[in-house]
């Protein structure tokens, strides 16, 4: 296990020292063959200008003398080159591959022209014959910067890879321990309560059990509600009528007796029309939903207290659950992130609530969640698509 972290760990940034290398081999090679290139420019200049000089020269030797001097300049450049008369045949030659003269195969003379051609168009001399030239080293020696700069480009490829793989990992990683202490959040208020009635009754052993039934059904329930809540995860959700006005009300109902009324006190308000609107859905993951909103807004009024209310009505099409708060709101840096899983304000907060609130409306159900700043506080609107009452 630990040397799977190692190799882990260990391999992206020897790809990126090795990106680092090859980059700076790479400028400095492309520096040398810029400073070649501009240096040949000038003897090609010069060279140029003096055979323009001979072949204007009335002297009789000038014009051969610059001829000279200029296949000596293109031995000198290594331009391979060849010339052929007229009727195809090799009269002079220069630079060849080794092994490759004037008496060689003709085949291998013929393939070599024509290699030099597809490189640079032959200069005809009508009725004196043909030159045929190839490219400069130098212009050579790119194909190798070009093989250089594309292993920098894949070895940049693989990090970035790598990198997209390792925040996705941990990214996961989060949501899983999220969820663990979320399951571990939502099963404790349960079995705290039942560990609580079970103390009662040791110390009032003479109690009626149906003066305890009300609670301790109260608390099975709950506990049968959150398992149903983890067990959903990973599988389609269900298709079935949902009375969101009655969704809302059990959601309420479970908070209520569990508010601050001493110390920073927090209410709690419901306004909902009825049972309704109605929309389709799974009722489990939708109070679900509901719930990860309304404990949001009390995280919010912790150590401060507050108003909460609830809304549920119908607009237009869409089916709508607003939770509104007078807290302190989100902060602007936040709001773009505010969605995304390990994202929270509280400090030890997991981040998990409005995403899974996200999740379970919008890939689950079709519908949306928004986030509204107001001048006070905060306003989270879930919206799901209308249907009618049966």
């Amino acid at each position: 296990m630990a040397r799977n972290v190692v190799r882990r760990w260990a391999g992206p940034p020897a790809v990126a020292g090795l990106a680092l290398l090859l980059g700076a081999l790479s400028a400095g090679y492309t520096w040398i063959m810029v400073r070649h290139l501009r240096e040949d420019a000038r003897e090609t200049s010069r060279l140029l200008g003096r055979v323009f000089v001979g072949l204007n020269d009335p002297r009789p030797d000038a014009g051969t003398d610059a001829l000279l001097e200029l296949a000596t300049q293109v031995r000198t450049l290594g331009i391979p080159i060849a010339v052929t008369d007229t009727s195809g045949r090799v009269t002079a030659m220069d630079n060849a591959p080794p092994g490759l003269g004037r008496g060689a195969d003709s085949l291998r003379l013929r393939q070599w022209i024509g290699q030099l051609d597809a490189v640079n168009d032959p200069i005809v001399q009508p009725g004196v014959g043909t030159i045929h030239y190839g490219a400069l080293p130098e212009a050579r020696r790119f194909i190798l910067l070009a093989a250089l700069q594309g292993v920098v480009f894949v070895c940049l490829v693989a990090i970035a890879v790598w990198a997209y793989r390792a925040q996705v990992e941990a990214l996961r990683d989060r949501v899983w321990v999220a969820m663990a202490r979320e399951a571990a959040h939502q099963l404790g208020t349960p079995l705290m309560s039942l560990t609580g009635w079970i103390g009662y009754l040791r110390e009032n052993p003479d109690t009626p059990g149906r003066d305890l039934m009300t609670h301790l059904e109260a608390d099975a329930e709950r506990l049968e509600r959150v398992a149903k809540r983890f067990e959903r995860i990973g599988l389609p959700s269900r298709t079935e009528p949902v009375a969101l006005g009655a969704a809302a009300e059990r959601v309420v109902g479970y908070f209520r007796p569990r508010l601050p009324t001493l110390a920073n006190p927090v209410a709690l308000q419901l306004a909902a029309a009825g049972r309704g609107p109605m929309t389709r859905g799974d009722p489990v993951l939708v109070e679900w939903a509901l719930e990860a909103l309304i404990k949001n807004a009390l995280d919010a009024l912790s150590g401060r207290g507050g108003r909460i209310e609830v809304r549920v009505e119908s607009v237009g099409q869409v089916a709508r659950v607003s939770v509104k708060d007078d807290g302190p709101g989100v902060p602007p840096d936040v709001r773009a992130r505010l969605f995304q899983p390990g994202v929270s304000t509280k400090p030890g907060g997991w981040g998990l609530g409005l995403a899974l609130t996200r999740r379970i409306v919008e890939q689950q159900h079709g519908g949306r969640v928004l986030y509204r700043p107001g001048p006070v506080g905060s306003e989270f609107v879930i919206e799901f698509p209308l249907v009618a009452a049966s």
